[in-house]
């Protein structure tokens, strides 16, 4: 199933599952409405779901239904939308927190002229960096080293504290993309990488959050970004040092996981800041990130 987070012109953004049948609507990628159900039906009574609002993603994952019910709200809502005649949003526009991991590819902490850590690099991002599929990356007038990075994300499903690595699936939700933005000149300026990370913008998201049953192994997705065409990062996730197991185990050692947390799980190597010469965002750039099974995440790039 893929999560979306959707408006149609003048409505504010509401939960969606995008649709793999088209049902009868010509074959059309379609958008099925998750309506709430909160006028107290049975768990499994989708005849009576009511109309009292619309979920966020969050509300979703927080819910705790499963695939099939979701599905079910889905199709039986009656509501289906064009994807062509909608706005897709970032998935997940209010996450608890986004978690980001650095150097968690051999190749990059290369490039970055640094050794793979001991330990996970945890930072985070800020909830007001997040934007969507579309929207563009604003380049700030008080950075001229403006970088980007692919990168594979999970989102947490169960939560939990001290969390063992043998039980991560139980925990994972699912899937999706990020565009790991960074000021590399705000990075370099002190040893604390959140700020340089969460300009307005320099988190794109989605298109959707794949769930989990739909990714036999997370372990192993081709990932790349290209500018313009140009493919300047090419990897797999094969090669992430700390997998989801380890990260999953180590985070929730420390902080107890939310439903709805994101994970960044780090970039491979190709970066601008490790091209020679830098090759740093300007404004004109197309930018798209690709993950085996999410699909594919592209945003334009402008000046402040």
């Amino acid at each position: 199933m893929k999560l979306v987070s959707f408006s149609e012109p003048g409505s504010a953004p509401r939960a969606g599952v995008l649709l793999d049948r088209p049902l009868e609507h010509n074959g059309a990628d379609l958008i099925g409405l998750l309506w709430t159900d909160l006028d107290g039906s049975s768990p499994g009574d989708y005849s009576h779901t009511s109309r009292l609002g619309y979920p966020t993603v969050l509300d979703v994952i927080a819910s705790g239904r499963t695939v099939e019910q979701l599905n079910q709200i889905a199709i039986n809502a009656h509501s289906f939308f064009h994807l062509a005649e909608v706005r897709l949003h970032a998935p997940l526009q209010n996450p608890p927190r986004l978690f980001a991991i650095g150097l968690n590819y051999r190749e990059h902490a290369i490039e970055s002229g640094l050794t793979l850590p001991d330990y996970p690099v945890v930072f985070f991002k800020l909830q007001t960096s997040i934007v969507g599929p579309g929207d563009a990356i604003v380049l700030p007038t008080n950075s001229r080293e403006p970088d980007y990075e692919a990168e594979m994300a999970f989102v947490i499903g169960k939560g939990g504290f001290r969390i063992q690595a043998a039980e991560w699936r139980q925990h994972v939700y699912g899937y999706t993309i990020i565009n790991d933005v960074s000021a590399r000149d705000i990075q370099r300026s002190t040893t604390q990488w959140s700020m340089s990370k969460s300009f307005p913008t320099f988190g794109p998201m989605g298109p959707a959050i794949v769930t989990a049953d739909e990714i036999a192994d997370p372990h192993n997705l081709a990932i790349g970004l290209s500018i313009d065409g140009e493919v300047l990062q090419k990897s797999n996730t094969n090669q992430l040092a700390f997998g989801i197991p380890a990260l999953i185990e180590y985070l929730s050692s420390i902080a107890p996981l939310l439903p709805g947390d994101i994970v960044s799980t780090g970039t491979p190597s190709g970066v601008g800041m490790g091209r020679k010469p830098p090759r740093w965002l300007k404004p004109g750039d197309t930018v798209t990130v690709t993950v085996e099974g999410l699909g594919s995440l592209t945003n334009p790039v402008i000046a402040e």
